[in-house]
């Protein structure tokens, strides 16, 4: 955190960096079923395990911060609830098709680049 800190980064950054630690096995194997021209495999594997780990984060945290009295804030920014929103709306239009394509990988690709880049500069 003190890096963090030093570097000025916003402390979002650190909870992206702990988000790619943990989801980066999955990731690695959803990039080698795209690289293998596998690409409805890739974005099960992908959206698959960041659902997961949402899924199994979220709560633990909430019983944590209940179990040790601690402060849960898990409020978005506006900025945020508009690229939730459209990530959402991205990812239910992936899925609703049934089968993906390379042009809503990239699309895909290019709102966790845009969030990436909103994460260091607030």
């Amino acid at each position: 955190m003190a890096a963090f800190a030093d570097a000025g980064a916003p402390k979002a950054v650190l909870g992206v960096v702990i988000a790619m630690l943990v989801l980066m096995p999955e990731a690695w194997a959803a990039i080698r079923a795209a690289r293998a021209d596998r690409l409805q495999t890739s974005m099960n594997l992908a959206i698959g395990s960041a659902l997961a780990s949402i899924g199994l984060t979220i709560p633990v945290v909430v019983v944590a911060a209940i179990a040790f009295d601690l402060p849960l804030v898990m409020g978005l920014v506006p900025r945020d609830i508009v690229m939730l929103s459209v990530t959402f709306l991205v990812g239910s239009v992936t899925l609703a098709q049934g089968r993906t394509h390379a042009m809503l990988g990239a699309i895909h690709l290019m709102l966790f680049a845009t969030f990436v880049f909103m994460s260091f500069v607030p």
